[in-house]
């Protein structure tokens, strides 16, 4: 307990050590005066929660001494306790109490009466002086907390600025490149193409989504906050409308793998090649006549080749040659499983890429001839359709010596079968965990990777993460634990299908979630039932989709 400051009056120093005497034994602290002048002095230097005041004084007495107190504004509501031997009449009250006293203590005084009035004042200024602090801690919190909220709605309504000017600007772009597209190829290639754009997109938006609507759970009971959180949702899910329309457009351009003699479709199609390089670029072809059938689609390997030969036409402005080879070799890719593969290469001996320009050349829209030449999306089709073919790519280029694009392709004896997707319900509500699950998430999309990370540990779990299909097979190889393996499907190198294919070789009973902008791809027989898992997906179809692959592990548990 804090000791305050109590303040006696009196002219006469017996009186007042008498009073130091009765009050000690309640260890405030008391401050002595024997004048008015004195007493005023003290008053003005400290603060004084209670004064005991002498009415009979030479100079002023005790009346003159309170009437001036009350007027301080400090003390106006200070309690005062006059204490008189003389003036004890009933008038003399009253007069006490009309200048402000709070009561009237008679000599001679009872010690235990004084000490009990004194104690009660000294507890009352106490408590109001921790209510008042207490009041304006509040008051500063609420202001702080306030300035917070101001700067957090800021913050959101740059947010929104922000998302739908992108969103506005990636339209706009994606409308120029298609509306150049359909210029320059036939209409069935722009659904491939749409698809790989759409799926890249849907990613980002993804992140967006999932952030968006995390913080909203988040966010204080705050009308504003809300509405401009609600607002930058809606922009959001406009784009994913968008995305959704693009990618039913792909869907209509299905791929129709079957066996293809690759020989014999590209003599189909060698005049139509020659004519789209001209005359002053030599085609070479190596391609045995031996070399096993593929299991690719005929219409998009014939537009994926037409593709490289363009690129290949651009990269020779002042003639050359391109050459195109063929052959079933046992050495491939890591990235790649197990079964056979032929590798298809066009190679041009034209000015070359560096090594930046080749870490980019796959990505949709992204070319090297300047605005307004070229789409920048054959290369993304060529990669797409060696990614659904459970194929894949290699880009190789050095300055000055030209560039080499190989396509991996399984023969047709490895043919796999394309199942229909198991969409999670989008309503089911959320179900809490029994326990925290270990999930390993793998995506190359880092804004969707830390997206459902986050969805992931909301709703409980403890997630880690790998941004490849090689990264995820370390984390195994480092001998971790784990429940359930999130994976993205389409991911350079190793897909999310040949992941789930080397990992059920290693681990039968490892549930797996196969997520695809798509939501259209392939898997082997001996897999057995893998459930797929549409991009964007809200966080209770997160959760509807692990409680369908955890189902017979968890109860196993």
């Amino acid at each position: 307990m804090n000791p305050v400051n109590i303040l006696l009056v009196d002219d006469q120093p017996a009186k007042l050590l008498s009073y130091e005497v009765i009050l000690e034994e309640l260890e405030e602290n008391l401050i002595k005066a024997q004048s008015a002048r004195e007493a005023f002095e003290h008053l003005l230097r400290t603060e004084i929660a209670v004064i005991l005041v002498d009415v009979c004084m030479p100079e002023q007495d005790g009346f003159e001494l309170v009437s001036m107190i009350r007027q301080h504004p400090r003390y106006q509501n200070t309690p005062i306790i006059f204490v008189s031997a003389v003036m004890l009449a009933e008038p003399d009250r009253l007069r006490g109490y009309a200048v402000g006293a709070v009561d009237y203590v008679s000599v001679p005084i009872v010690p235990e009466v004084l000490r009990a009035k004194v104690r009660v004042f000294a507890d009352l200024y106490r408590k109001t002086r921790e209510l008042e602090r207490l009041n304006a801690e509040l008051e500063a919190r609420v202001h702080q907390r306030t300035a917070e909220l101001e700067a957090s709605a800021a913050q959101l309504r740059e947010l929104n600025e922000e998302l739908e000017h992108r969103i506005d600007q990636r339209t706009r772009e994606r409308e120029e490149a298609l509306a150049q597209l359909f210029e320059a190829q036939k209409l069935d290639t722009i659904g491939h193409l749409t698809g790989g754009v759409a799926h890249d997109f849907n990613n980002l938006l993804m992140a967006v989504l999932g952030s968006l609507n995390l913080l909203k759970k988040r966010l204080p009971p705050d009308e504003r906050s809300e509405r401009l959180v609600t607002n930058a949702i809606q922009a959001a899910e406009r784009g994913t409308a968008l995305t959704q329309r693009l990618l039913a457009f792909a869907r209509r351009q299905e791929l129709k793998p079957q066996a293809v003699d690759f020989l014999r479709l590209f003599e189909n199609v060698e005049d139509l090649l020659a004519k789209a390089v001209g005359p002053r670029i030599e085609i070479r072809k190596s391609i045995p006549a031996d070399l096993a059938p593929l299991l690719v689609d005929s219409n998009q390997l014939e537009l994926a080749l037409l593709n490289l030969f363009v690129n290949a036409r651009d990269a020779l402005e002042s003639g050359g040659v391109v050459t195109v080879a063929a052959a079933a070799e046992e050495s491939r890719p890591a990235s790649l499983a197990g079964g056979n593969y032929i590798r298809i290469s066009v190679s041009d001996d034209g000015e070359g890429m560096d090594e930046a320009t080749v870490s980019r050349a796959a990505e949709p829209f992204f070319t090297t001839k300047g605005v307004g030449k070229g789409t920048g999306l054959g290369l993304s089709m060529v990669h797409g359709l060696a990614a659904q073919s459970g194929g894949s790519i290699q880009i190789s280029s050095v300055r000055g010596k030209g560039t080499t694009i190989c396509l991996w392709l399984p023969v047709a004896e490895t043919f796999v079968k394309v199942l229909p997707a198991v969409e999670p319900p989008a309503t089911e509500p959320l179900k809490p965990s029994s326990r925290p699950l270990a999930i390993l998430v793998v995506d190359d999309d880092a804004l969707v990777r830390t997206g459902t990370v986050a969805m992931l540990e909301d709703l409980g779990h403890l997630p880690q993460e790998a941004s490849s299909a090689s990264q995820a097979l370390e984390f195994f190889a480092g001998g971790q634990d784990c429940d359930l393996v999130i994976t993205d499907h389409a991911m350079p190198g190793m897909t999310g299908a040949e992941l789930a294919r080397h990992l059920r070789s290693s681990f039968p009973g490892l549930p797996i979630i196969l997520a695809s902008g798509y939501a259209e791809f392939s898997e082997d027989h001996g897999l057995g039932r893998m459930l797929r898992m549409k991009k964007p997906f809200t966080q209770e179809q997160l959760q509807a989709a692990m409680d369908q692959a955890l189902s017979g592990k968890i109860a196993a548990a």
